[in-house]
C-alpha cells in the first residue's frame, strides 16, 4: 500500500461515510438505535479545579470570612438561595434555574485519599477509578462498550466538543468521537489520503488487525457525515457568547434540537487554576459558564427538549479553604457538583454545607462520592446497571 498504517490512523476519525463501507458493516450503518431511555447528558468540566466554596458560599459562617478576608465574597453581594447560602452573583442562570426548581446543588463531593494534580484526578474522575488504580477506560467509554456488548452504538453515540478525545469516552472496544466544528470535520473527511486508503484496501495476513482498522474507518466516517447532516437541521435563535465554551455548547445545543440519536456530550471550560489574583479570573469563567448555560437552557426549552436532558458540572478538585498569599487559593478536595434539567425528582440544595470546623488539614472533607452521582446518571438517564460500569456498588442519589 501507498500508505502507512500510520496514516491509517491519523487520517480515519475524519472520514466521510460514503466512501467504501465494506458488507459487513452495511447492518451498522442501517440498524436503528437500540440504547438509551430517550434523555440525553450532557457533561461540563471545569477545568483547572473550580473554587466551589466561592460559588455556594456560606454567608452565615463566620469561618469562611476568617479564611478569606480578602476572596471572601460579601451577605449584600450574593444572590441569596437560602437564609444561609448565597449564589455567586456570576452565576445567574444557576440561579434562575434553582427558583425554577430545575437545579440540584450536591455538596462535599470527592473520593477517599484525595489526589491534588490536576492530571491524576482528572483521570480519577474520567475513568471513575479509586485513587491507588489506574483504568486505560472511562465511565462512559465503558458504557458504550457494555451497550449491546458494543455492536449498537456508533462512535456519535457519545461527543466531545474538543480536539482531542478525553479518557472519560474512550472504552476498550468504542470510543466516542472529538472535534471542534461539524464543518471542519466534514471538510477533513474529504482528505485524499482517506480516500486513497479505502480504495486501496486487501486482504492480508494479519486481517483481523486490518479489518478492524476497516471498521473503525468506516464507523467514524459514518458518525462524521452523520453530524454535518444533523448540524444543518436546527438553527437557533438564541444569542451565544462569542468564545470558545459558547460556540461549542450552541452546537450541542443544534444537535439535540436536531433529534440527533446522540446521548453523552461531553465538553469542558478551561481557566479555573486561580492559584493568584482569583477574584478578577473566577468572576470572569463563571459569567462565561453561566451566560453560555442560560442560552443552552433557553434553546433546548424552546424546543421541547430541555426535559429529556440532564446537564452535569462539575471540577477534577475544589480550592483550599484558606485563601494564600498571592490573593488566590491552591488545589483543594471536595467541591460542589451542579445537576440541572427539566425533570429533577429533587431540586434545591441536596445536602449539607461544608463543615468549615472540622477540616483535613485545611481541606474540605468529602461526604458524598463522586461515584454515587454517576451511579444516579447511569441508572436513570443512561439506562445501564451502574455496578456493571462503576465495577462496584454505589448508591445512587436521588436527584433524578
Amino acid at each position: 500500500m501507498a500508505h502507512s498504517r500510520r496514516d491509517f490512523l491519523k487520517y480515519s476519525a475524519m472520514a466521510s461515510a460514503s466512501m467504501f463501507v465494506p458488507d459487513f458493516l452495511k447492518a451498522f450503518g442501517n440498524s436503528p438505535r437500540t440504547v438509551g431511555n430517550g434523555k440525553i447528558l450532557v457533561v461540563i468540566q471545569l477545568s483547572g479545579g473550580n473554587d466551589g466554596l466561592n460559588c455556594i458560599v456560606p454567608f452565615r459562617n463566620d469561618l469562611y470570612y476568617k479564611a478569606r478576608p480578602d476572596l471572601g465574597i460579601k451577605q449584600e453581594d450574593l444572590i441569596k438561595l437560602t437564609d444561609e447560602v448565597g449564589l455567586n452573583s456570576n452565576l445567574k442562570a444557576l440561579a434562575q434555574l434553582f427558583s425554577d426548581g430545575q437545579l440540584a446543588i450536591i455538596n462535599n463531593v470527592g473520593y477517599p485519599n484525595p489526589n491534588r494534580s490536576h492530571f491524576r484526578s482528572t483521570d480519577i474522575w474520567q475513568s471513575a477509578s479509586d485513587e491507588q488504580t489506574i483504568l486505560n477506560t472511562g465511565w462512559i467509554g465503558r458504557y458504550l462498550d457494555s451497550t449491546c456488548n458494543g455492536t449498537c452504538v456508533k462512535p456519535h453515540t457519545a461527543i466531545e466538543l474538543d480536539d482531542t478525545l478525553s479518557l472519560a469516552l474512550k472504552g476498550e472496544r468504542m470510543k466516542g468521537i472529538a472535534f471542534r466544528n461539524p464543518d471542519i470535520l466534514h471538510i477533513s473527511s474529504k482528505n485524499n489520503m482517506i480516500r486513497g486508503t479505502a480504495a486501496g484496501y486487501q486482504k492480508e495476513t494479519d486481517h483481523t488487525a486490518v479489518e478492524y482498522l476497516h471498521k473503525t474507518l468506516a464507523e467514524t466516517t459514518q458518525s462524521a457525515d452523520y453530524i454535518y447532516e444533523h448540524s444543518k437541521i436546527y438553527r437557533t435563535t438564541q444569542i451565544y457568547p462569542n468564545h470558545q465554551f459558547g460556540k461549542r455548547m450552541k452546537t450541542i445545543a443544534e444537535l439535540i434540537c436536531s433529534g440527533s440519536e446522540t446521548l453523552v456530550y461531553y465538553v469542558s471550560l478551561p481557566g479555573f487554576d486561580t492559584h493568584a489574583l482569583q477574584k478578577g479570573i473566577h468572576s470572569s469563567n463563571l459569567k462565561k459558564y453561566s451566560d453560555t448555560l442560560s442560552a443552552f437552557c433557553a434553546d433546548l426549552k424552546a424546543a421541547n427538549r430541555f426535559n429529556d436532558t440532564v446537564i452535569l458540572t462539575f471540577s477534577e478538585f475544589g480550592r483550599r479553604v484558606a485563601q494564600n498569599g498571592s490573593k488566590g487559593t491552591d488545589h483543594g478536595t471536595a467541591n460542589n457538583v451542579y445537576i440541572a434539567g427539566g425533570k429533577l425528582a429533587t431540586a434545591g440544595i441536596i445536602n449539607a454545607l461544608p463543615d468549615l470546623q472540622n477540616l483535613d488539614n485545611g481541606d474540605l472533607i468529602h461526604t458524598v462520592d463522586f461515584r454515587r452521582v454517576y451511579a444516579s446518571l447511569l441508572d436513570k438517564v443512561l439506562n445501564i446497571s451502574p455496578e456493571k460500569i462503576l465495577g462496584q456498588k454505589f448508591e445512587p442519589m436521588n436527584f433524578i
